[in-house]
């Protein structure tokens, strides 16, 4: 079964939209998959302290 998903709304500098645009690119990966990939790394690094 698929975990379930929410969406949300934000805001974010423009500079760093087009950056993360970029990389999810890269990575082949939709925006919001990239997204979703660097909150969960991030929050693994700094829950792990």
């Amino acid at each position: 079964m698929k975990p379930l998903k929410e969406k949300i709304s934000i805001t974010i500098d423009s500079d760093l939209l087009e950056k993360l645009k970029e990389e999810a690119e890269k990575d082949d990966r939709s925006l919001s998959q990239f997204i979703n990939l660097i909150l969960r790394k991030y929050l693994k690094s700094h829950n792990d302290d």
